[in-house]
């Protein structure tokens, strides 16, 4: 088995019903609705502030929804959260990477805690040019370079529901065009992509919500 085929079942149907987000008090969303089928991708659009990073760590379980419901494959998802969290992978600002640590290391600790195996690392290296960067500290890369460690987690533990926030930040157009072509074979194999984005990134024939100003 390889990487590109461990996915295991496609992601069953992801459906928001009226689903609300507060933070602090202040109600950032509300009434947002979506259904995505395996293969399906979501855009989120909007400006700095619209919600688009907080609806993400909401789907991801990270913040319960002030309103509505969030259902895989007709299940609830906050009944069984630690379930829920094993079918995917949320990429956000923060990489999670250990000063210390070697870009192999800091993959393989991430790879582990996520379910993934030791001999997938090479081809997430791979995946994002980072085999010749497999032994250098964390501490000495690049924004880019951190980026893209970042993102091999989805080759290195392979997951059906992908939750990406500005996935393309910081990547240069060789890396973008990889993430790209990762996301169309996620998609492929009846995966889900979740993605907000400024233009960072581009997705084929995505459902598209708006959050506006």
């Amino acid at each position: 088995m390889t990487p590109e085929s461990a996915t295991g079942v496609a992601a069953g149907t992801l459906q928001a019903e009226g689903l609300a987000c507060r933070r602090s008090g202040r109600l950032l969303l509300e009434a947002v609705d979506w259904r995505l089928e395996p293969g399906d991708a979501l855009l989120l659009r909007g400006a700095n502030g619209s919600g688009k990073s907080s609806l993400l760590r909401l789907v991801a379980g990270l913040l319960r929804p002030g309103a509505g419901h969030l259902a895989h494959a007709g299940q609830d998802v906050f009944a069984d959260l630690s379930h829920w969290r094993t079918l995917l992978h949320l990429v956000g600002y923060q990489d999670g990477l250990k000063p210390s640590l070697t870009v192999a290391e800091n993959l393989g600790a991430m790879s582990t805690l996520l379910g993934g195996r030791v001999d997938w690392l090479d081809a997430a290296l791979d995946r994002f040019g980072l085999t010749d960067l497999a032994d250098t500290p964390a501490r000495f890369l690049s924004s880019g370079q951190r980026r893209r460690t970042g993102l091999a987690r989805l080759v290195a533990a392979p997951r059906p529901i992908w939750l990406l926030d500005e996935p393309g930040t910081g990547l240069d157009a060789k890396n973008r065009v990889r993430l790209e072509t990762l996301i169309g074979e996620q998609r492929a194999r009846g995966g889900i992509v979740v993605a907000a984005s400024h233009g960072d990134v581009a997705l084929s024939d995505p459902h598209v919500l708006d959050l506006g100003d």
